[in-house]
C-alpha cells in the first residue's frame, strides 16, 4: 500500500474583526490548499488549534475556493475565517479593490473588498418563534438567565441569513457580562434546532456609536466563547432592524468585550433594503495578521 508522503504546511494566523487595531477573532488561513486532502486539512486545522482554518483553492466559478475546518470537521461556512482570508490576500497584493465571490461547499457568495475592510454577503433573514414553554425555558437556563432579566417585551428566536442562530435579547450589559453558559444543554439546544450556537445580546455598548453588545456560545462546534462572529452579527443587525426599529441601513455589533481575558472586535453589517424590507446583508470589519507557522500534515 502507497504511504503518502508528509507534508510541510505554512499557516497563517489572523485576527479577524478587530476593534482598532487589537482584539479580533483568530483564525487560520492555508493559501494554495489544492493538493491537500480532506484528512490533511483536518489534520492542519486540529494542529493550528483555533475555532476555524480556512483553506484555499482554485475556483472555476468564484475568485477563490474556501473550505473551513474545525479541529472537529469541516463546516459550511465561516464568517471571521472569510474576512481573515480575503483581507490577507488584501494585503499581500493578491487581489485588488472591489466585487469578488467564493465558492464554498454551500455555494458562492459574495465579497467585497473596501480599503482595508472586507464584507461577505448574506441573505434576506428568515425568522423561527420558539413555540414551546418548555423549550424557552431550556434556553434561559442554559444561560442562567431568570425571565424577567430578558429585554422588555423581548424573546428569544431563530434568526437565519445562511447559517441559524437563536438571538438572545438581555436586558442590560451587566447581565450579559454575568451569563452562565451551560455547554452540554446549549449543544442539545444546537442540535435540535440545528444552530450554529447562541448569540446573546443587549443594546449597552463600550464604544458610542455601536448598536449592539453580544456574546456567542457554540459548543456544537467545539467553541465555548467566540470574539467576534459574522455569521451571527447579520441575523443580529436584522433583528435590530425588524424587532429594536433601527432604521440602518448601517449597523455596527460588539463582541469579545466581555470574554476573559477580552478580544474586543467590531462587526460591520450593511443591510440591503428594498421598500423597507431586507432583501440580503454585508457583513465584514478588519483584519490583521498576527503570526505565521509551519505545521506538518
Amino acid at each position: 500500500m502507497r504511504t503518502m508522503r508528509a507534508m510541510d504546511i505554512q499557516a497563517h494566523v489572523v485576527n479577524a474583526f478587530i476593534d482598532g487595531d487589537s482584539g479580533g477573532n483568530p483564525a487560520g488561513v492555508v493559501l494554495d490548499a489544492d493538493a491537500l486532502t480532506p484528512a490533511q486539512k483536518l489534520a492542519v486545522a486540529q494542529q493550528v488549534g483555533l475555532s476555524e482554518t480556512a483553506f484555499v483553492s482554485r475556483s472555476a466559478v468564484a475568485t477563490l475556493k474556501l473550505e473551513f475546518f474545525t479541529p472537529r470537521q469541516q463546516i459550511a461556512h465561516c464568517g471571521h475565517a472569510t474576512i481573515a482570508t480575503f483581507s490577507l490576500l488584501r494585503q499581500r497584493g493578491a487581489l485588488d479593490e472591489g466585487q469578488h465571490a467564493k465558492e464554498t461547499i454551500d455555494g458562492v457568495r459574495a465579497i467585497v473588498i473596501d480599503g482595508d475592510l472586507a464584507f461577505m454577503e448574506q441573505r434576506a433573514p428568515r425568522y423561527r418563534a420558539l413555540e414551546s414553554t418548555a423549550l424557552r425555558e431550556r434556553v434561559l437556563d442554559s444561560l442562567g438567565l431568570l425571565p424577567t432579566q430578558l429585554a422588555p417585551g423581548q424573546a428569544p428566536v431563530v434568526v437565519d441569513t445562511g447559517n441559524a442562530f437563536l438571538l438572545v435579547p438581555i436586558a442590560d450589559e451587566t447581565t450579559l457580562a454575568a451569563l452562565t453558559p451551560q455547554q452540554a444543554p446549549i449543544e442539545a439546544l444546537s442540535d435540535e434546532l440545528d444552530l450554529i450556537g447562541v448569540y446573546a445580546f443587549c443594546r449597552t455598548t463600550r464604544r458610542p456609536g455601536r448598536d449592539a453588545a453580544a456574546r456567542m456560545f457554540a459548543p456544537r462546534y467545539g467553541i465555548a466563547e467566540e470574539a467576534g462572529t459574522g455569521m451571527a452579527a447579520g441575523p443580529l443587525a436584522c433583528w435590530l432592524h425588524d424587532r429594536a426599529n433601527l432604521a440602518g441601513p448601517r449597523l455596527h455589533v460588539e463582541q469579545g468585550w466581555l470574554m476573559r481575558p477580552p478580544s474586543p472586535s467590531v462587526i460591520r453589517v450593511d443591510l440591503q433594503l428594498r421598500g423597507g424590507a431586507i432583501s440580503g446583508l454585508m457583513a465584514g470589519g478588519r483584519a490583521r495578521l498576527m503570526s505565521s507557522r509551519t505545521v506538518r500534515c
